[in-house]
């Protein structure tokens, strides 16, 4: 079952948390793909100094999270990795989500293709590292810039799924990875993982 409108409307340091367990799935010309989410972080808009929108920024980029929930923000880091967020503060306050790790589900042998350009079966001794980052995670699921500003309530190709769920005892947070220019906010524990999951980044 696909999340709700209500589910998407909760405060974003409630929903980083919800959202650990559920499947986000893309579906492309190639295949379904999907993946069981183990690792999110949330940035809390204007009050964050982790934030693109820190202080308010509004650019051609960072638009889309004055939205209302459930928008997809997608950006680039060092000009070729992208990255897939989930705008999650009410609209005019613009926070995010950033996907930070999953479990491969379905599609693996694509994701395989995506990753690595082969599909032979020992590539299936890189499973572990498939998506176990936010980079990995895009070009693996074929995620990128064409997905910028689309919602996960309005039918198109990507969607997040109520899957199995996850025990708060299961639930580790801690601080925000690779984001010393945050300064004292770098130490916010924003952070969001399934504990001793293979699949969750390195820190």
């Amino acid at each position: 079952m696909t999340i709700t409108k209500e589910f998407l409307e909760q405060p974003t340091l409630e929903l980083a948390r919800q959202l650990i367990g559920k499947e986000l799935v893309h579906e492309t010309t190639q295949g379904t793909l999907s993946g069981k989410i183990v690792e999110v972080e949330a940035y809390k808009g204007p009050e964050d100094k982790a934030a693109h929108s820190y202080g308010g920024r509004r650019t051609s980029r960072t638009e889309i999270m004055y939205s209302a929930p459930g928008h997809v923000y997608m950006f680039l880091i060092y000009g070729m990795h992208h990255c897939f967020n989930i705008v999650s503060g009410p609209i005019g306050k613009p926070e995010a989500i950033l996907i930070r790790a999953l479990e491969p589900i379905q599609g693996i042998e694509l994701m395989l293709k995506n990753r690595f350009g082969i599909k032979e079966s020992y590539l299936r001794s890189q499973y572990r590292n498939l998506t176990n980052g936010p980079g990995k995670l895009c070009k693996a699921m074929q995620l990128n810039m064409d997905l910028y500003g689309q919602t996960l309530m309005d039918n198109h190709s990507v969607s997040i799924r109520h899957s199995q769920s996850v025990d708060d005892s299961d639930i580790i947070r801690s601080p925000r990875i690779n984001i010393d220019y945050a300064e004292e906010h770098a130490a916010l524990p924003y952070r969001f993982h399934l504990r001793d999951h293979p699949h969750v980044s390195k820190a």
